[in-house]
């Protein structure tokens, strides 16, 4: 049983999603503090050959907070404006009509706990990918909530049966694998492929959000580079 953790991110890049088709159950870290600043509620979209950032719009956030004790904003005039800025910058993009009506639907959600808006963008997006991989909330998951970092992680993985752990390879400098396998898993680190696609006739610039990767590569284009990541 191949078990992923990661916090909810908005719209995240194909490595995260990468992560999620890579593992029978994925754990959405919601009960974990929210990170000001970094990717939980903000990603980058691609606008005239550069990145743009784009945001939900909360109502508190504070890194004293969980990331389910945070809120988005309750306004439809902003997250419509999202979306006029979403088809400004991709209607030219081949798939952008395949696509553009479950990201608005994602980006107009009524949900106004941040975990919750962002564990239904999570479902929905994967659906859509026809991803097979069962997703839990963390917050779900009756457990040791003292204990912290690595020793979290392997108690989640044991309660759930899993025999095997599968992080970013940003975590090589947080996990050991000796420590892992003393505990009967194995502890492998994914790392996505070089990936690069046509975004008009513009540089390609990686990591972007999903949402460009969507509207470039359509919903069998993007299938496919769910697979393009090595194992180590």
């Amino acid at each position: 049983m191949k078990i992923g953790i990661m916090q909810p991110y908005y719209f995240p890049y194909i490595g995260y999603w990468q992560l999620m088709n890579a593992v029978d159950k994925y754990i959405v870290y919601d009960d974990v503090n929210y990170i000001k600043g970094g990717w939980i509620n903000r990603n980058r979209l691609l606008n005239n050959g550069s990145p743009m950032y784009f945001n939900v719009k909360m109502a508190n956030s504070s890194p004293n907070l969980l990331i389910n004790q945070v809120l988005v904003a309750d306004d439809d005039v902003y997250k419509g404006k999202q979306v006029k800025t979403l088809e400004m910058l991709y209607k030219k993009a081949p798939y952008f009509n395949e696509c553009k009506d479950i990201i608005e639907t994602i980006i107009m959600d009524k949900e106004q706990n941040l975990a919750k808006y962002l564990y239904n963008q999570i479902i929905k997006i994967s659906c859509f990918l026809d991803m097979k991989t069962e997703i839990i909330m963390s917050s779900n998951i009756t457990k040791n909530n003292l204990l912290k970092g690595k020793d979290k992680v392997i108690e989640i993985v044991k309660l759930l049966n899993g025999d095997t752990y599968i992080n970013a390879a940003g975590g090589i400098e947080l996990y050991a694998k000796e420590e892992f396998k003393q505990n009967g898993i194995s502890l492998q680190f994914i790392k996505t492929n070089e990936i690069s696609y046509t975004q008009y006739k513009n540089e390609f610039v990686p990591n972007l959000s999903i949402i460009d990767v969507l509207m470039f590569n359509g919903k069998n284009g993007t299938k496919r580079l769910l697979s393009e990541y090595t194992l180590f």
